[in-house]
């Protein structure tokens, strides 16, 4: 697997670079983004890079001193510079730094690609696939212990924040991760897709809400985070095989049979 980090601060620029990488990309491969030095260098140092596009100017620390740093981890990493400026001192610097190549902007899509090519056959080859006696590829401890960290602190931000307008490109750029490879990875440690487990959390604070409370279902889907009382409705009955409306009536009889049979 290949782990890509981008490190460009202007929008547009970093769209650019993410739309045209991400097409010569394999499904496993992982693509990171960050806007500045300090983001960059917490990335690389997480999920250690095989190839870094680098921006010399981006905020908080310089392209040339984040790959400093950078290289006191990560020395056979691949990296381009990306620059607006043909300085010589930088590029100067840059060959000190072994950098692979010098790009000036504005990058064609075409010259981009034939550099992340050659970056590509540059780098350590991807792990080999399992062998023919089906012997599973086992994952570094270092991988998984990443994965569980970002899937914890990504569940620790849904359940704080799963009232409210969110979506999966959201809680991916809290954690630092790549939306694609977020989903992938959200649906293989929890066994359930991430939009389901938003519904999940929503559908049970509903059914908290119709046994508590005497709000009406239209007052209740906004409580939830739904925009859409008459999709609230169609997911809850869906999910519990009963209206909202039944649902309250089946939890008061419930409620109140519980509380008749601990008085006898």
């Amino acid at each position: 697997m290949n782990v890509v980090l981008i490190v460009e601060d202007e929008i547009l620029e970093r769209e650019f670079l993410t739309m045209v990488i991400r097409d010569e990309l394999c499904p496993e491969d992982m693509l990171l983004t960050a806007d500045n030095g300090i983001e960059a260098i917490k990335l690389a140092r997480q999920y250690r890079p095989n190839i870094i596009f680098m921006d010399l100017m981006i905020p908080e620390l310089d392209g040339l001193s984040t790959i400093e740093e950078i290289r006191t981890f990560l020395p056979h990493s691949s990296i381009t510079i990306l620059s607006a400026y043909s300085d010589f001192s930088y590029a100067q610097k840059a060959i000190s730094l072994k950098v692979f190549e010098y790009l000036l902007k504005p990058i064609k899509p075409k010259v981009l690609k034939e550099v992340f090519g050659k970056m590509l056959k540059s780098t350590v080859s991807p792990p080999a696939p399992a062998p023919a006696d089906n012997k599973p590829v086992v994952e570094s401890k270092e991988t998984r212990d990443d994965r569980s960290t970002f899937i914890e602190e990504s569940i620790k931000y849904i359940e704080e924040h799963f009232k409210e307008k969110l979506t999966l490109e959201m809680v991916a750029s809290k954690v630092f991760v790549n939306a694609k490879y977020f989903s992938h990875v959200f649906k293989k440690e929890m066994s359930v897709a991430f939009t389901d487990y938003i519904i999940q959390l929503r559908i049970q604070y509903a059914c908290r809400l119709l046994e508590t409370t005497n709000y009406q279902a239209y007052r209740i889907s906004y409580e939830c985070g739904f925009s859409d009382p008459s999709y609230f409705n169609r997911v809850f009955c869906a999910k519990m095989n009963m209206t909202p409306q039944n649902y309250r009536k089946y939890s008061h009889v419930v409620n109140h049979n519980d509380a008749a049979s601990k008085i006898i």
